[in-house]
C-alpha cells in the first residue's frame, strides 16, 4: 500500500500558522511523525494562501525534505505553484492532482509530460463529478491514454475515481469500488489512490466506516491512499488487509509490525 501522509496542508489551522510564521521546526516535526508511521510521501499543501502559494510550497518542500528522506506529494492545481516546488525538490515527486477538465489538463500537462514524475488523476472531466462506476471509467479512459500519449508510464499513474458520501446517495461506495475493479482490469499495472475520508461525511463514528471501507477498496485493487498515518487503526487495518487478500508474502509485513507493536490499537487489554 501507498501512504500518502496528509497533514501537512494549509487547511487546517495549526499548519496554516506554522506556514506563515515560516516554523520549520513544527512542519518538520509533522512530517517526521508521518514517516516513521508508514507514509511514502509526505504531502505538501499552501492552497489557502492565495498569490503566495508557489513561495510558501517552495519552502514546504525544502523545509520537508531537510528531515525525511521520501519525496513529497505536491498538492496544487496552480502549475505555478508546483513548479516552483519541483525546482528544489529532490527524487521523483508526486503531482496531485491532474484531471480531465480541459483547463487544468492543459495548465499541468506540460510540467509532467515526459518527466519520471507520480501523477494523481481524477476521474473529473468539464461535466462535473461522476456518480457511476461506468462514468468514472469513461473519464478515466481518455486520461490515461492522454498521459500515455504525453510518455507518462502506466506505473506512474494514479487514478483516483473520487469517494462521494454515502450519506448523500447509498450506492456511491458500491460505485467508487466497482469503478476501482473496472480500472485496474482493464489498465495493467496502473495505481489507484484516493483520499477516502468522504466516504463517511455526515455520519457519526466516521473512523469506523473509513476504516472498513478502506479494507474493501483494498480487496479490489486499491494500493494507494492519502490519509492520516497517525491513525493507528487505519493503518493496522490497511496492514491485515493486504495479508488476506495476498499481497503480503507469507504474511511478513503483516507478522512485521506485530512485533514492532504497530498493531497494538486492536489488542485487547
Amino acid at each position: 500500500m501507498i501512504i500518502v501522509g496528509e497533514l501537512i496542508n494549509a487547511s487546517r489551522k495549526s499548519i496554516s500558522t506554522a506556514i506563515e510564521a515560516q516554523d520549520t521546526e513544527a512542519i518538520q516535526k509533522v512530517a517526521k511523525d508521518q514517516l516513521e508511521a508508514g507514509a511514502d510521501y509526505i504531502d505538501v499543501n499552501a492552497g489557502v494562501f492565495v498569490g503566495k502559494e508557489p513561495e510558501y510550497l517552495e519552502w514546504l518542500v525544502s523545509a520537508v525534505q531537510a528531515v525525511v528522506d521520501v519525496p513529497c506529494c505536491i498538492d496544487s492545481p496552480d502549475p505555478k505553484a508546483i513548479e516552483a516546488a519541483l525546482l528544489i525538490h529532490k527524487g521523483a515527486a508526486m503531482i496531485n492532482s491532474i484531471s480531465l477538465e480541459k483547463e487544468r489538463f492543459d495548465n499541468l500537462l506540460p510540467i509532467v509530460a515526459g518527466t519520471d514524475l507520480k501523477v494523481v488523476a481524477l476521474c473529473m472531466s468539464d461535466q462535473g463529478m461522476p456518480q457511476t462506476a461506468e462514468q468514472r471509467l469513461a473519464i478515466a479512459d481518455p486520461l490515461i491514454n492522454s498521459l500515455l500519449k504525453n510518455n507518462i508510464p502506466m506505473e506512474n499513474i494514479y487514478i483516483d475515481p473520487l469517494v462521494q458520501p454515502v450519506s448523500t446517495n447509498d450506492v456511491f461506495g458500491q460505485q467508487f469500488l466497482e469503478a476501482i475493479d473496472m480500472i485496474t482490469t482493464r489498465y495493467k499495472g496502473i495505481h489507484t489512490m484516493c483520499g477516502l475520508s468522504n466516504i463517511s461525511y455526515g455520519l457519526p463514528l466516521r473512523k469506523l466506516l473509513n476504516q472498513t471501507f478502506a479494507a474493501m477498496a483494498v480487496a479490489k485493487g486499491l494500493d494507494g491512499l492519502i490519509i492520516n498515518p497517525l491513525d493507528q487503526r487505519m493503518m493496522a487495518t490497511l496492514i491485515a488487509a493486504e495479508a488476506l487478500i495476498g499481497r503480503d508474502s507469507f504474511c511478513g509485513q503483516y507478522l512485521t509490525a506485530y512485533r514492532a507493536k504497530r498493531l497494538d490499537s486492536f489488542v485487547t487489554k
